[in-house]
């Protein structure tokens, strides 16, 4: 059960990430998941885990560090024309 825990936070940041970047609306809910968890690890080991926790996630790190990793991948998959 705490891994359908992880993976429901993983989500939700992943979509706080997508919103500040304006980029989640293009993102599935596995790229969503993924970018959460990814951007979890991130920046938790480049900021620490300071602030409040969920599942095991301090929440304000993993934001910062989904942010990032929705930046990069966005710049680098979604060019497009419009």
């Amino acid at each position: 059960m705490g891994w359908l825990w992880t993976l429901i936070v993983g989500a939700i940041i992943g979509v706080i990430a997508g919103a500040i970047t304006n980029r989640g609306g293009s993102m599935g809910w596995i790229a969503n998941i993924v970018a959460g968890l990814v951007g979890s690890a991130i920046g938790q080991g480049l900021l620490g885990s300071w602030g409040p926790s969920l599942a095991g996630m301090a929440i304000v790190p993993s934001i910062i560090g989904a942010v990032i990793v929705v930046a990069v991948v966005s710049f680098f998959v979604g060019k497009s024309n419009t």
